[in-house]
């Protein structure tokens, strides 16, 4: 994207990168790869298909693929048409599916071939018909519908785009839902474009760096960061389809990576993988997103791979970054950084009004980047856009340079004996413990007190500390009433796809 340019949608993003560069490769995935010029063609190719099923511009199309070109190809096509992407997790069970497709009102789904007997149990019970596209999983070329009426021709002539503007609903994206059903969060084509040009500059992108990208692409974090952000500069993306970190490493040796971009979750792992012979000199960055960073976890992976780690954070109802720490700036440890350019943030309080610098409160943020609102959800827009700033739910404070940290969720906070525990804190101190892999800080129901904190530890390969030793490492740290009452251990914590620990399940198994 040329500095300072306005463009009107992504789809012409994608459009100008292939008029400067129609030959580059955009989408490197195992040994195939697709160029600029054959993503465009293979998108407008799938868009005349959707046409052929009578799909028009602002119908909700949903997507579900892993990270495979078949994905960009999808993504696309479906702009392509006019229509609204709705990205699907490719994991979800046909209940989750149906319920999205339900709610979306979606007029299609493309998928892969070995989702396809999932996609059609998930039809089921919706009481309309829903015309079902696979793609081939490298090229994203359409193959025969299953639509069960058989009726819609098998291949048409690639269309042109439709006029699409800035304001019209580019995605749909599903929310992780940890405060009850999922909602579509809608994002524009602006919303989106304001994110990708207010994040480049931060970053200084290039058309020389390689991103890899193992986050997946249906979450915002993975689509904005990782996919729409280098299609932007016209640099290349490796594909990885799972976290697999022996393999990762040499994929970021092979392909000259530049930038990789994870969860903490990740990076926790990545800390205890040694490298495998190979050239990581062009390796200059980390990005750290979708859940706080542990200072411990990003000590121990930069002593490993010699490497900086930036933490930044956004919600997925903001495109989703609000905040980074500059690589050509400074880096707070702890912090997830300043605002990107055009997003305002403030720290408010539960009568919405700001706190000093310091105070802890509910972060809230307004920029074009924000979202429209939530489909079919006129009152929960509403409240979570209150005053014209929306309401991430998140709390955390600003210092005097205008660094943000993130405390915690308004959910996860704990109220012991009318003193409020942030789990983040707890979960700090734990992680810094030298048999501690990784640390997950809920609150339990007291009789007395009316929470308590636990901890549910994974310990590090090899150690086994007792709930003694990790009570006692927290009382040497922290006040009394923040010290976890009781410590269990677990093998794994159930993590989100962006890594946040689903602490209602945690809760629940008590």
């Amino acid at each position: 994207m040329a500095e300072g340019s306005v463009l009107p949608s992504l789809v012409h993003l994608l459009a100008e990168r292939v008029a400067e560069s129609r030959d580059r490769v955009a989408v490197i995935c195992r040994e195939q790869r697709l160029t600029y010029g054959e993503l465009q063609a293979a998108a407008h190719v799938l868009a005349g298909r959707l046409t052929s099923l009578g799909i028009a511009p602002g119908d909700r199309v949903a997507l579900m693929a892993p990270n495979v070109p078949a994905f960009a190809v999808g993504y696309f096509g479906i702009l392509s048409a006019g229509a609204i992407v709705v990205p699907l997790n490719p994991l979800l069970k046909p209940e989750e599916v149906r319920y999205a497709l339900t709610d979306s009102g979606a007029a299609a789904i493309l998928g892969l071939a070995m989702s396809g007997p999932l996609l059609l149990e998930a039809r089921e019970g919706i009481g309309r018909e829903v015309p079902l596209i696979l793609l081939d999983a490298t090229s994203g070329r359409p193959e025969l519908p299953l639509s069960g009426s058989g009726g819609e021709p098998a291949w048409t002539k690639p269309v042109a785009a439709p006029t699409v503007d800035r304001e019209a609903v580019a995605v749909c994206l599903y929310t992780s839902g940890t405060t009850g059903r999922p909602k579509g969060a809608l994002l524009t084509h602006g919303n989106i474009l304001a994110n990708i040009e207010s994040f480049r500059q931060v970053l200084r992108l290039t058309e020389q760096d390689v991103f890899l990208t193992v986050l997946p692409l249906f979450h915002a974090y993975g689509a904005t960061v990782m996919f729409l952000e280098p299609l932007a500069v016209g640099a290349p993306i490796v594909l990885e389809a799972r976290f697999q970190p022996e393999l990762l490493l040499k994929s970021i040796a092979e392909h000259r990576v530049t930038i990789f971009s994870g969860v903490p979750s990740m990076f926790t792992v990545l800390a205890a993988t040694p490298k495998p012979p190979g050239d990581y000199s062009a390796w200059r960055l980390c990005l750290s997103g979708g859940a706080p960073l542990p200072p411990a976890v990003l000590e121990r992976f930069e002593q490993q791979h010699g490497v900086l780690i930036y933490e930044g954070y956004g919600p997925t109802e903001c495109a989703p970054v609000l905040t980074v720490n500059p690589p050509s700036g400074l880096r707070k440890i702890g912090s997830v950084g300043p605002p990107i350019p055009g997003v305002e943030l403030r720290v408010v309080g539960e009568d919405d009004r700001p706190l000093p610098v310091g105070h802890v409160g509910e972060i809230v943020a307004r920029g074009a980047n924000v979202m429209r609102g939530y489909f079919n959800r006129p009152a929960e827009t509403a409240e979570a856009l209150r005053g014209g700033w929306y309401h991430t739910g998140d709390l955390g404070w600003t210092d005097e340079e205008g660094y943000y940290r993130i405390v915690d969720r308004k959910v996860d906070m704990i109220i012991v004996g009318g003193l409020n525990v942030y789990p983040s804190e707890v979960e700090a101190v734990l992680a810094q413990h030298p048999a501690v892999q990784a640390v997950a800080v809920v609150g339990l129901p007291d009789p007395v007190r009316g929470e308590v904190p636990r901890a549910v530890v994974v310990p590090q390969n090899g150690e086994k500390p007792s709930p003694q030793e990790l009570i006692q490492w927290c009382r040497q740290r922290l006040a009394n009433y923040k010290v976890p009452r009781s410590v269990v251990f677990a093998t794994e914590l159930p993590r989100s796809v962006t890594g946040k620990v689903l602490k209602g399940a945690l809760r629940e198994a008590g």
